[in-house]
């Protein structure tokens, strides 16, 4: 275990705002989150997702972060049940018109007995210091640690394929969405 993976955690509910934020900073840019979450209050609607799906990550899952709180991931395991139906509501409400057209994609589903690498995300300011992959492979050891040992994710960055490459995931699948980005299925091996 290197200094880095010293320092990741699990997280609480009383990091959430903060983890939020540091998502909300990482995906600012990013082609899925740019297509799916309206322009209009757009770093607001990002962060109030981001929250919620770490709330429900945290009561479900595993969220792990840095002792900064400038690096974040959260997995789901193999029938994670869906937020409750006011969450969902909260969420439609956070999509606003892109709602419909996100619904509308079809990914591949999810094999069974895969854990969800649901998120991950350094802050732009602490990029490139290797936390994204020390929260990748604290991430991955305790998932594999699991009795389901099997990992999935989607990307939307072309860039963030090698990264997932490096850490024992292949590509099994790319989905075009017209007018939106591209997304790429990845599994770990068995």
């Amino acid at each position: 275990m290197n200094d880095q993976e010293k320092t990741i955690r699990p997280a609480t509910q009383a990091d959430v705002p903060a983890a939020a934020a540091t998502l909300a900073a990482a995906f600012a840019t990013y082609p899925w989150t740019r297509w799916s979450i309206p322009a209009q209050d757009y770093e607001a609607r990002l962060e109030q997702l981001q929250a919620i799906y770490l709330s429900h990550a945290i009561q479900h899952g595993i969220v792990l972060v840095t002792s900064e709180l400038t690096g974040v991931a959260a997995m789901l395991p193999p029938n994670t049940p869906e937020p409750l139906e006011p969450v969902q509501a909260q969420i439609a409400d956070l999509m606003g018109d892109r709602l419909n057209a996100v619904m509308e994609v079809e990914l591949p589903q999810r094999p069974a007995n895969s854990w969800d690498f649901a998120t991950i995300g350094v802050h732009p300011d602490h990029a490139g210091k290797g936390l994204g992959g020390a929260l990748i492979r604290q991430a991955l050891h305790r998932a594999t640690s699991s009795g389901n040992p099997r990992v999935s994710l989607e990307t939307s960055a072309e860039g963030n394929v090698a990264l997932y490459e490096k850490h024992g995931f292949t590509v099994t699948h790319e989905t075009h969405i017209k007018g939106g980005p591209d997304v790429y299925t990845m599994m770990t091996a068995v």
